[in-house]
């Protein structure tokens, strides 16, 4: 994921000129009884070396990768293209991609782990931390011209990390029940010790400082292991943001991608034109980010211009105002905070994604005091019969009418 072409002009005005890529997760289901089943293998092995499909560290999970994108229509296309050879091989092995940040029901056994030696490295050296239950992130790289500025731009975006997280909740359902948590994939994932928000370091120096001390005393294997929310990337020439559940639909992933792209534009930005960083302590990063994994785009942060205290929404509608023109993702974040604001009868008739079910058996769980929908459509899912998207990908949370019991073919 490369940054060629990239002038000092460009970098400090739009967003559109930052490249950007793409990792999503997904969990592999069986279709008789939604439970997790160890057949990602034998999909590598259908798709035939696929390059945009790769194994994870669960037998029961795949990756999708996109290339390196300079628009966000490139990234939607290539998202469902992967989604969709992942998914059609899946059904050809009786089983469902998901996309959902924990499995909604834990499978028989222990859990299998990949045959890949760095894996079975991690589940050495942390035993049962690594071999609980796997989760699905959604990970954004963004393209940055050096180092020292990729450090100055994580300072810049931690107050937006509670924000990602809230905009991509996609996981309430784990072990067969409604966890009472918008991503209950977040509990899960930062029970690693490396997994925390990113510091506010002076230098590349000094991150690479805090890596080799997490490493030397045992709290991450190797760089790649060091799970800071967002990152430096240890491969690639790009900020990693790492904090999304993977997220439920193309449009989805699209709109956090593009939303994670536009803030490392203006936090550039701002850096170029000596905009002082708003320093919140790592406490108050910490109670945000845990209050918008419990509830979603209502939750509320710090708005890092501003100082008030203000929901998830009106703090990504606020962004808008900042956002170089033109700039692709500003429709879609208007569409976002009209679709908050204005309950309708369809998927985000809450706000946000944040009481979309991942189960076949479970409904979604209203807000205390707020009335059904007016709709005929069920909201469940009836067992067995996940529906498959546009992009291929079988939606374990879409909602669908109860009469309609055949999948759709993926195209």
């Amino acid at each position: 994921m490369r940054t060629d072409g990239t002038s000092a002009s460009a970098e400090h005005c739009a967003g559109p000129t930052l490249t950007l890529g793409v990792e999503e997760e997904f969990v592999l289901l069986d279709r008789s009884d939604g439970r997790p089943v160890d057949r990602a293998p034998a999909i590598l092995v259908l798709l035939g070396g696929e390059p945009r499909v790769k194994a994870e560290f669960l037998r029961y999970q795949l990756e999708t990768v996109t290339g390196v994108c300079t628009d966000l229509g490139q990234v939607g296309e290539e998202l469902a293209r992967s989604r969709r050879l992942a998914a059609c091989a899946a059904t050809e092995l009786d089983c469902h991609l998901v996309a959902t940040g924990m499995a909604p029901q834990r499978g028989p056994g222990q859990c299998p782990v990949t045959a890949d030696p760095r894996y079975l490295q991690v589940v050495a050296r942390y035993g049962s931390l690594a071999a609980g239950p796997g989760t699905c992130g959604c990970h954004v790289h963004v393209g940055v011209p050096s180092r020292e500025l990729g450090v100055r731009v994580l300072a810049r975006l931690r107050p937006y990390l509670a924000t990602l997280l809230a905009l991509s909740v996609n996981s309430p359902v784990a072990d067969g029940r409604d966890t009472g948590w918008a991503s209950s994939r977040y509990l899960r994932w930062t029970r690693w010790p490396s997994a925390v928000p990113p510091r506010v370091w002076r230098s590349a120096a000094a991150y690479d400082a805090t890596v080799r001390r997490l490493i030397l005393r045992g709290d991450a294997l190797d760089e790649r292991g060091v799970y800071f929310h967002a990152r430096l990337s240890p491969r690639y020439p790009t900020v990693e943001v790492r904090i999304m559940d993977v997220c439920l639909t193309v449009e989805d992933t699209t709109l956090v991608a593009g939303l994670a792209r536009a803030l490392v534009a203006l936090a550039i930005d701002d850096e170029r034109r000596g905009v002082p960083v708003r320093v919140i302590s790592g406490r108050r990063i910490a109670a945000e980010l845990r209050a918008a994994a419990r509830h979603g785009l209502v939750a509320h942060a710090v708005d890092p211009y501003t100082g008030v205290l203000v929901p998830h929404h009106l703090l990504a509608d606020a962004v808008l105002d900042r956002l170089p023109e033109p700039e692709p993702i500003a429709g879609l974040l208007r569409c976002l905070a009209f679709a908050v604001r204005v309950p309708t009868d369809s998927a985000r008739c809450w706000p946000g994604p944040t009481r979309r079910s991942a189960s076949p058996s479970s409904s979604p769980r209203r807000p205390s005091g707020e009335s059904a929908p007016s709709t005929d459509r069920a909201w469940r899912l009836a067992p067995g019969a996940h529906r498959a998207g546009r992009d291929g990908a079988c939606a374990a949370a879409h909602l669908r009418p109860p009469t309609d019991s055949t999948p759709r073919q993926c195209r």
